[in-house]
This record gives structure tokens, sequence and C-alpha cells, in this order.
């Protein structure tokens, strides 16, 4: 290999191609670099953890890294990558430093080939694939092995995804591991975050290391210079609301608005827009071309702000975003860490706000209660896979195991790395490999999760300098105070809003009701636990469409129903949230207005549920019909988490008690989960002579 000097000084002519004529590698940049570049073919590859800021430039070391192997006859580099805007961003950037880049990924399939027959030809010098891919059984058994055998260097980008320590963890990514192993010995690996703290950034290295050499971990400053951290407690959402609507046009430069739910992402967002800003919202409800279609909108500054998700995260590259806004807090101050680094890259100033939410913590809570599966349901999917002794897909799995369909998927994912279960094409099939269920590794998971929840309460509340802390928490050692932020300089980010500002957010939380489509498909695979039913459900049967109050993770009502529900307690509607429904009985465009109401026999809250029916017949002048029944040996017992055991226990509960004229009903409850329940209810209406049912719930669940 050259020597130290010349290798140096040709990485940094590849960097001025890369990012222009006055760039410079910074010392860890040329570390890296030299680890995974400096060696003689029949060496060991080098094994590198970059821990360093958004900013700090990872991407120019995998690519001036690849172009100097490429130079002495290396083969492509491969870069597992987790978001698909990340992926643009970077074969642009590869492309401007005259990298041939190219990506495999689930937006382009109808490229595949043509790019499978670009890397036999070694016309290819970075191929970027999602983990996703990494998963895919054709690309696992017949890509994969042929990529390991070609591959010049792996790149692992935002690796802390690796580690169920860190705040993204994603199954998919334990792949990883895999793919690793199967490498020639003389090819290098090089992993880069922004946001591992010494446990994430200890569990990548001992996933990356070799037997023969430990990972290098090239930690540097998480300072970030230009920011400037500021928390504004407000008194309630429409304050929150009101402050969003008239600072945003003080904000400098464009920027994002973070929150924790869609739901709120879409509420924020229509409301601004209402107001007269160009916002757009972007969540995981978003299509692809939506996407990259308001993300070119703000790297364009063509809009003032998007209101996002966490969709909106790693890989969004805009380096001059002035403003990122929290409305309500993440879980973690890693990952609020995370989201604030997209702000003030090539800025010399960039406004940080979080403005914490009374919702957040029952939020946190929802979100840790989709972590991995207790034994018991994992050690039931692998039983059935044994007995069936060919592959299930995930929708007939979810036949016989009680999980919703994202927590099965996920699970599904982890078994397969871990060598319990295999994905082949129609599904999944048992290996009879002995597992067990990490107990222990689990529970330190949740009391990791748990704690971080407490050290962002810490955060909101400290007096000390923000960045300080938010580095510590990232175990920074050079962190000191910044001198910037609200608690440095004492100078407080307004919190006031005008009364019409205040009223106005108000007026928009407190509008009252949230279509609710019925369902028109039945569960798939209901045969297979003795259910005859299938496709559509017929017309005759099936309910109109519903409307709900609000979601329990609104920001307007939201919060007083999750006040009003989340004891258990048995109690009257408060005369404010009956007033509410009314309105939304009100502003409800019937296509035959009902004639009489039915409660659905609620055995948690009788009360609640036929006392809100009742009154409404009251006050609506309809009949009200009575409560339905519940057949016996059907009452009770743990409500079912997906749609198709949903459907098995709710399928023959309901009884109608009563005479049904032939006219429309409104049928009432406390809370939509699944849907099933009423879908059932105004089945059984129907039959019983109900010309439609208008289902009408207090909240839903999501």
């Amino acid at each position: 290999m050259a020597g130290t000097a010349t290798l140096r000084d040709e990485a940094e002519t590849l960097l001025r191609a890369l990012a222009g004529e006055h760039a410079r590698l910074r010392e860890d940049q040329w570390r890296a670099i030299e680890a995974l570049c400096d060696k003689e073919p029949e060496d060991s590859g080098s094994r590198v953890l970059l821990v360093q800021r958004t900013g700090f430039g990872k991407s120019a070391v995998y690519f001036t890294a690849t172009s100097l192997l490429r130079r002495r006859g290396a083969g492509p580099t491969v870069i597992v990558s987790p978001l698909l805007a990340l992926m643009r961003n970077q074969i642009e950037a590869a492309e401007r430093a005259g990298v041939r880049a190219r990506t495999i990924n689930s937006a382009n399939p109808e490229d595949w080939d043509a790019i499978a027959e670009a890397i036999a030809e070694d016309s290819v010098d970075v191929l970027l694939i999602s983990p996703e891919r990494l998963n895919n059984p054709a690309f696992r058994d017949y890509q994969l092995p042929k990529l390991a055998a070609g591959c010049g260097m792996l790149v692992v980008d935002e690796a802390h995804c690796i580690s169920d320590w860190g705040h993204d963890f994603r199954p998919d990514y334990r792949r990883i591991a895999t793919f690793i192993e199967d490498l020639p010995d003389s090819v290098p690996v090089l992993a880069t975050t922004a946001t591992a703290n010494a446990r994430v950034s200890d569990d990548i290295a001992e996933q990356l290391d070799k037997k023969d050499a430990a990972t290098l971990v090239l930690r540097g400053s998480l300072d970030r210079e230009s920011l400037r951290l500021s928390v504004v407690d407000m008194p309630d959402n429409a304050h929150r609301l009101a402050w969003l609507d008239e600072q945003l046009p003080r904000m400098d430069g464009s920027g994002i608005i973070y929150t924790l739910t869609v739901a709120a992402a879409e509420e924020v967002s229509d409301y601004l827009a209402s107001r007269g800003h160009a916002v757009g919202s972007y969540t995981g409800r978003t299509d692809n071309a939506e996407r990259l279609e308001r993300e070119e909108e703000l790297l364009g500054n063509r809009i003032k702000a998007l209101v996002a998700t966490s969709a909106l995260g790693m890989g969004f590259d805009k380096p001059d975003l002035g403003f990122v806004v929290h409305l309500g807090a993440p879980s973690s101050p890693v990952a609020y860490y995370q989201q604030i680094g997209r702000a003030g890259r090539a800025r010399d100033r960039a406004e940080v706000v979080l403005l914490p939410g009374s919702e957040d913590q029952a939020i946190w809570d929802y979100f840790g209660s989709l972590s991995f599966p207790a034994e018991d349901a994992v050690r039931r999917t692998l039983e059935v896979l044994a007995a069936e002794g060919r592959a299930l897909s995930t929708a007939a799995l979810e036949t016989r195991v009680d999980l919703r369909r994202t927590r099965l998927e996920m699970m599904l994912k982890v078994l397969d790395v871990d060598g319990a279960v295999h994905r082949v094409k129609g599904g999944w099939e048992a290996t009879g490999r002995p597992w067990v269920y990490d107990a222990e590794r689990y529970a330190k998971v949740a009391a990791a999760r748990t704690h971080e929840q407490r050290r962002m309460l810490a955060y909101e509340a400290t007096t000390e300098c923000r960045l300080e802390f938010l580095r510590k928490e990232l175990d920074d050692a050079e962190a000191a105070p910044c001198g910037r932020c609200d608690n440095c300089t004492g100078t407080r980010t307004e919190a006031g809003v005008s009364a019409e500002a205040a009223a106005g957010a108000a007026a928009a939380l407190s509008k009252p009701g949230v279509p609710v489509d019925p369902k028109r498909m039945w569960p798939t695979g209901l045969q297979a636990i003795g259910i005859d039913l299938k496709g559509k459900i017929p017309v005759e049967s099936s309910a109109e469409p519903g409307r709900a109050l609000a979601r329990l993770s609104d920001i307007g009502w939201g919060g007083p129903l999750r006040e009003l529900l989340s004891d258990g307690a048995d109690r009257e509607v408060p005369e404010d949230v009956f007033k509410a429904v009314v309105q939304v009985l009100a502003s409800w465009d019937w296509a035959q207005r009902p004639a009489a109401v039915v409660s659905m026999g609620s055995l948690s809250r009788p009360r609640l549920v036929d006392g809100l029916a009742q009154r409404l017949a009251q006050l609506g002048r309809m009949e009200y019909l009575g409560a339905l029944g519940r057949a016996s040996g059907t009452g009770g017992g743990a409500h079912r988490a997906n749609s198709a055991q949903r459907l098995q226990q709710v399928l023959h509960a309901f009884t109608v008690d009563f005479p049904v004229p032939a006219s429309s009903v409104l049928l009432v409850d406390d809370v939509r989960d699944s849907g099933w329940s009423m879908t059932v209810a105004a089945m059984r209406l129907r039959e019983a002579g109900a010309t439609a049912v208008y289902p009408l719930t207090l909240a839903l669940q999501a």
C-alpha cells in the first residue's frame, strides 16, 4: 500500500471533488480512512465505528474510502441505509464526486435486474440497500451471497439501529451481523452514527469485533455551535398551538415542527395552514411520492415548515434548516438530540424549541407497550409453526397468535435472525432450532427506556446548560456549557400569546368530530379458525360511516377523553363532553337521520355508555331501544389484539333482545379500538330489522 503521506494526499484530492476545493479532512475522518484503506490485499480488513455529530462528514469518509479502494482493485462498497431520503441524498453526493452509485429498495423493483447486471460488469462503485432487503428471502438467499463475495467495503449507516439499546432499534438491522460474518476476512467494515451513547457504542462494537482485532471507535465532540436550545412551558395545548401560529413567521428560514403522533401532525398542519402558513404534514401515513414532494418543498424553501413525526429524521439533509420545534417531547434525550441535529449545519444560528405536553407520558407508555412480546406469545408462534410443518403467511399466523400485525412481523424478524424461524417465499417456517427467551435482556431494555423517559423530564426541568445535558446523556467526554441556551444566557423564549391567537386555537381544538370509516373486508385466513367469512362485508350487513368525538392521541379532545377513560371507573359523561358529542351529531350529514338509539351494552362502563345513549335519545327525540345483550359464555376475557382473533371473540357475543323498527339506528359506545365489536353489533342490528346503523363512539384508540 502507498505511504501514509501519499495516501492522505490522494484522500484529500478525492474529498475536494466531493465537498469543494477548500475541503480538508478532519483528523477523525483521516484516521477512519487510513484504518479502512491502508492495508495490503492479504491483510485482515479493519472495523471502524465512527460516532460523530450530524454534519461532521461521515458520508465523505465512506465515499472517499470507496474511491481509494476501487482504485486499488476492490469490489463495490455496500452501504446499508435506513431511509429512501438518505439514499437519494447519498446518490446525489456520490455522483458529484464521480462515484457511480445505485440503490436497491422497495421503491425501484423495476431496476433491480439492470443493477445486478451492472454490478456483475463492475460498473457500480457503491450499492445502497435498505435493511429490509436483508430480510427478503430472494435477495437474502441469491443476491446477498454474491454481494458478500465481491464486496470491497461494507458501510452500516445509522448504526445505532443495530442495537436494541438504541433509540431506533430495527430488527432488520440484526441481519447485518450475519452478513458481516459471511464477508471475506479482508473486507473492511465502517459503521457510522450521530447518536450513540457508550452503551450503544459498546453493543455495536461487540457485533463488529473480530477474533483477532477490536473495533476502532472514533468518538468526537457533539457540540453544535449554531444551536440555541430552549424549553417553553405552556398552560395547555391551545396555547402551544397559538404560540406556533404567532412565532412561526418570526423564525428565520424554514424548519421542522415535530409531533409525537400522526394525528397530532395532521391536526397541527391543518390548523397552521388554515391560518395562512405554508406548511405540510409528513408522517408514516404519507405515501412515498408525497413524501418526496414535501421534502423537495422544504429543501427549496417553498414552505415554511413540515409538521412531522419521527418519519422525517435520519437521512433528511438540509444544512440550512433554520429551526426545529417539538410539540411534545420524544421519550429520550438521545432521540431528541438526533432530531434537533437536523438544524443549523450550515447556519450561524438555528432555534431549537421544546414545547412539552401533558399527554407526553401517556404517548410514551403507548409506544412502550409495543415492545418485544411476552414469552407466551413467542412460544405460541413457534408452536403453531412447528405443528403446521409448512410455511405460514403473516396473515395466517395472525389468526392463531394474539398479536397485532406490526408486532407479529417485528417478532418474526427477530426470531429469523436468532435462527428459530426462517422466512421463505410464502411466509415463515420453523427451523426446529432451540431458542431461549432472553427475559433478562428485555427487562433491562425496558428499564433503560424508563430511565431515558425520566432523563427527558429532567432535561425539561434542568436549570443547567441544556446542550451540555444532552451531550452528557450521549457520553460526550468534552461536554461543557454552551453559553447559548436559555439557561446559559438567562434569556427566555417568548412564551406569551395574544388573546386572539389563544381563542382561535382553542376554538379549533374544541371542534369535535372525527369521521370513522366502517369495515369493508373480513380479515384474511378466518377459515383456519373455523369462521366461514371472507372477502367483502355485504352492504346489507355493514355499518354506515361513523363518528368519534376524538382520537385519544389528539391534542384537542384527546386529553379530556384520556382523563375520563384512563382509570377504568364507570361514571356519567361530563357535561362538556356531552355537549361536544351533541355538536358531532348536529354536524353529521345523515343519509337518513336515526330514529332510534342503541347502546353497546358495555361490560366495563355501562353507566357511562348507557347513560350517554339515553341522554342523546331524549335530547334528539329518538327512541332508546336499550343495550345490546351478551351471549352466554362470551362476556369478559382479555381483549384480543389482532383483527382475526378479535372478530372470533366478538362474532357471537352480541344479542338483540328488543324489537328493532325498520329505521336507522344510532349505535353508541365509549372506545373504538379494532372496530370489530361495532362491526358485528351493526350486523346484528341489521339482521334484526334496522335499515342503517350509524356508529358513534367517544374515542378512537389510535
